[in-house]
């Protein structure tokens, strides 16, 4: 288990990982109420990021960071949306509530479980770059 694992296993981890599940599945079930194809789509993308959010798939672990990421600017586009073509209601500004509240407990999430976001992508490019490379001499071998 590495240090990252083990900090999302700590009561505060726990508890930032419900409120973010919650929030989430909260502004989704707010979005399927509306009707309409839009609001459905939007519904849908919430619940995969509250799944992909306590996903024990490794893979879904190991890559948390790019679904904190996701799921903030997922939120952000939902406000700007808002904002630029209403409706006003009272019930879109209880969304919106959410969805900032969310993208708080996103922020904190990441600082808390991944540090720098700047690190995170540095150290994932590396990886990567790393990983071609010996994909590109593996090949080269065997030619």
């Amino acid at each position: 288990m590495n240090d990252t694992q083990s900090r999302d296993l700590t009561v505060a981890g726990i508890a930032l990982r419900f409120g973010i599940v919650a929030l989430t599945l909260g502004t989704a079930y707010i979005h399927s109420t509306l009707g309409g194809l839009l609001f459905t789509l939007n519904s849908i993308g919430y619940v995969v990021a509250a799944i992909a959010m306590i996903a024990p798939i490794s893979l879904a672990v190991r890559f948390r960071w790019v679904v904190r990421l996701g799921l903030i600017g997922y939120a952000a586009t939902a406000i700007t949306a808002w904002a630029i073509m209403g409706p006003y209601y009272s019930t879109a500004y209880v969304a919106k509530g959410i969805e900032v509240a969310l993208i708080v407990l996103l922020v904190v999430d990441f600082l808390r479980a991944d540090g720098n976001p700047v690190s995170v992508v540095k150290r994932e490019l590396a990886a990567g770059l790393a990983w071609v490379n010996a994909r590109r001499a593996q090949g080269a071998a065997s030619a």
